[in-house]
């Protein structure tokens, strides 16, 4: 039976950046499902939705959780950035074979406010009201944080393609201690099929030192791989294909060993 992989995308993306990825694992025999987080299909030359500024971290949930189940089939369950930490949330409901988790973000209890990633989202947390407002990167804080290895001409082109993303959802990311709904708190007991843990040595908006603590707390159930020369867009910058096969490789080793949760 054909696998199927369940994509998600992270902060101001869509489903248009698994092209490469998506390409790859089709070529693998696998089923491919991008989808696009609430509010975010839209024109990024268009306003953001007024309701995007409150959208919670679970209002995303839901909707992924109700996309899996209509699947038919136990997906794995892949995401990248935000979409990484969804997908932790998502495995711990219990919906996911196997988690592959590409420089993702940290749930609770987890300290991921280093300089450099301050510095990321210097622009929003200097407004004012960022917590419940729709919020956007600067270019030059798109470049530093995730963009620093591509050639400019990409870099420009990623960048336009970005739309707003939930200043509620970053904050529950950022300053979940200060967050009543626990959001972004995960139940590493409850993750119980393999996951994989990916970093990038130059990663400044989810630094390795941060990324290392995620698979720390998935130890009983993680591998860990952290690669030198690469950032934060793993999906996209030069030597992407060297992460994603490693992937497949991953992918289809515990899916040999049959290791993972039974639907």
């Amino acid at each position: 039976m054909t696998e199927t992989i369940f994509m998600i995308h992270g902060m101001w993306g869509g489903s248009w950046y698994w092209k490469n990825y998506k390409s790859l694992l089709e070529k693998e025999g696998y089923r491919c499902v991008t989808t696009t987080l609430r509010f975010h299909d839209v024109s990024p030359e268009n306003a953001p939705n007024p309701k995007l500024g409150t959208t919670s971290l679970l209002d995303y949930i839901e909707d992924l959780e109700k996309k899996i189940l209509s699947l038919g089939v136990k997906p794995i369950v892949m995401g990248h950035s935000m979409g990484g930490l969804l997908a932790q949330i998502l495995g711990s409901r219990g919906v996911a074979k196997a988690l592959v988790l590409l420089t993702p973000a940290s749930p609770a209890g987890i300290f991921a406010l280093t300089p450099s990633a301050i510095k990321s989202f210097w622009s929003v947390q200097t407004k004012w009201g960022f917590w419940k407002n729709p919020m956007r990167q600067t270019f030059d804080e798109a470049v530093y944080s995730m963009l620093h290895l591509m050639p400019p001409h990409e870099q420009k082109e990623v960048y336009d393609k970005f739309v707003y993303e939930s200043g509620r959802a970053a904050s529950e990311i950022g300053y979940w201690l200060f967050d009543t709904q626990r959001a972004s708190k995960v139940d590493e007991s409850k993750v119980t099929c393999p996951v994989l843990v990916i970093a990038g040595a130059e990663d400044r908006i989810t630094p390795a030192s941060v990324v290392r603590k995620v698979a720390k707390k998935f130890e009983a159930v993680s591998t860990y791989k952290e690669f030198e020369n690469h950032a934060h867009w793993v999906v996209a910058q030069p030597g992407w294909q060297e992460i994603a096969e490693f992937a497949v490789g991953w992918i289809k080793q515990i899916l040999a060993k049959n290791t993972y949760e039974k639907p």
